[in-house]
């Protein structure tokens, strides 16, 4: 199935080598792109992207809320931070609500790893993130974990909603109910929803 990626970064060797690797690798998808912060809001409000590859440090950018923004214009887009700093700054993001971190260092193979597992899975965390994110966990609020549409699931979901429930009451898709599950689980290391009443029932 066709995709259309935004890759919104300033760096003209960035966009043309991580161009080329998805064109090889992903011929039939749609690439668009943006040199700064501005120009990539403009483009999610004309066109419906699936994914978009940011930059957090292109001109124009914010150092917060730049996730949630973007989110705001289209909320369903799959976002992946792609920086080259280190992880502990992708958590701030992904508690904003990416999607994604890749190091701008990574491979070829990390990168076509990224794209094939974030349209899998709706998420790309790796081990890495996923071990920091757990950590964190153990010692913060689930408030403070979570973006505010995975806290909003995580309340239906400790209350005993199903997904096709969880979708009617914040209109969403019920496969978009199931990737912010899977993305809870994976952010407070848990296995099933009894654990995730328990957390909750810890927060009253």
């Amino acid at each position: 199935m066709s995709k259309k990626i935004l890759i919104a970064d300033d760096h003209h060797v960035v966009r043309v080598g991580t161009a080329l690797i998805l064109k090889n690798t992903f011929p039939d998808y749609s690439l668009e792109y943006a040199i700064n912060y501005p120009e990539a809001k403009e483009k999610l409000k004309i066109e419906r992207f699936d994914l978009i590859l940011l930059d957090i440090d292109m001109p124009g950018s914010i150092l917060k809320g730049m996730v949630k923004e973007l989110k705001t214009i289209q909320e369903d887009v799959l976002i992946i931070i792609f920086s080259n700093y280190k992880e502990e700054v992708a958590i701030q993001y992904i508690n904003e609500g990416a999607d994604g971190f890749l190091n701008k260092l990574s491979d070829e193979e990390s990168l076509v790893n990224a794209i094939n597992t974030i349209f899998k899975d709706g998420y790309y965390y790796s081990n890495q993130i996923i071990k920091k994110m757990r950590n964190h966990s153990e010692n913060s609020d689930p408030r403070l974990i979570l973006s505010k549409r995975e806290f909003e699931v995580f309340e239906l979901l400790a209350k005993g909603n199903g997904n096709l429930e969880i979708a009617n009451i914040l209109n969403l898709e019920p496969p978009t109910v199931g990737t912010y599950k899977k993305r809870i689980f994976e952010k407070l290391d848990v296995e099933n929803t009894i654990e995730i009443f328990k957390i909750y029932k810890d927060l009253h």
